[in-house]
């Protein structure tokens, strides 16, 4: 939704291969299923990730590796505000995980 789903479809309209990387399997195949329509480009793909989890963060960029022959742009845009103050199984600090250390170490992982 919102600025990443604008982004992606602005992508996918230059028929950019994109992979929405949502948390939510629901949500992100409707975004995928609505931006091929709108763009009728068909390289529209989703992976899933929780940039609050450094292994679905770890999990998601071996993915790519694995399957991509190459990666252009990156977008990390995801982000919350507003959380009441929770520990992840990690024992790292919610919202900074998902807003910072998860989007860094993502960006790190895929610069090989």
């Amino acid at each position: 939704a919102g600025i990443g789903k604008c982004v992606a479809m602005d992508l996918a309209r230059r028929n950019a291969r994109t992979i929405l990387a949502c948390r939510s399997l629901e949500r992100g195949q409707a975004a995928v299923e609505e931006i091929r329509v709108a763009t009728g480009n068909p390289s529209v793909v989703l992976r899933l990730l929780d940039t609050g989890s450094l292994a679905s963060v770890r999990a998601f960029a071996r993915t790519v590796l694995q399957e991509e022959p190459r990666l252009d742009v990156l977008v990390n845009n995801a982000g919350v505000t507003g959380l009441p103050f929770t520990i992840t199984s990690e024992q790292l600090e919610q919202t900074f995980t998902t807003n910072y250390l998860g989007p860094f170490l993502l960006t790190n992982l895929l610069l090989g």
